[in-house]
């Protein structure tokens, strides 16, 4: 009887082990979901995305292609939310949440607030959807190896690679 508790013990201590080990093995998502809050003119603005990595790639104009939409992050679309109607660029966005997507380009990009949040990428995006299409100009920025939005009291940035795209928000 002492020998099969023994036996059952050690097989026990056996399996944690394992479950352990592969617990740490566990590898990091490559593109991990991020979000950002803040308040512009008593708006609550909060901003939920992949954040993908530069990885050494060229990002704007290869790896996302210029002039096709893009979902302003990773894996499901970014979304976009307003507790409060705002005006982005000058013009009119009310409350509610929006898939945040974006069509880049050498100059000036443009900045897609579309009625359908929850979305996969950009597979299935429907541009009679759209809410709201503004254009920006980005600008060089320093390095940002992971992308990263930004909310201050001017609106909010999308950073990454070498990029900075603001827009405004009043």
């Amino acid at each position: 009887m002492k020998k099969v508790f023994q036996i059952k013990k050690a097989l026990l201590l056996v399996v944690a082990v394992l479950f352990s080990a592969a617990a740490f093995a566990q590898k990091p998502i490559p593109s991990p979901r991020d979000s950002v809050s803040g308040v512009i003119k008593g708006a609550t603005i909060t901003i939920n995305y992949g954040s993908p990595s530069v990885k050494g790639r060229k990002v704007f104009g290869e790896l996302e292609k210029y002039g096709k939409v893009w979902r302003a992050g990773a894996n499901e679309a970014t979304v976009f939310t307003t507790s409060k109607d705002i005006m982005v660029e000058g013009k009119a966005l009310p409350a509610g949440s929006y898939g945040l997507f974006a069509i880049p380009t050498e100059g000036k990009w443009t900045i897609i607030f579309n009625k359908v949040a929850k979305q996969w990428g950009a597979y299935k995006y429907e541009e009679s959807q759209d809410a709201l299409r503004v254009m920006v100009t980005p600008k060089k920025a320093s390095k940002s190896e992971r992308l990263v939005y930004k909310i201050d009291k001017k609106g909010f940035s999308l950073n990454w690679d070498t990029i900075s795209a603001p827009v405004s928000i009043k």
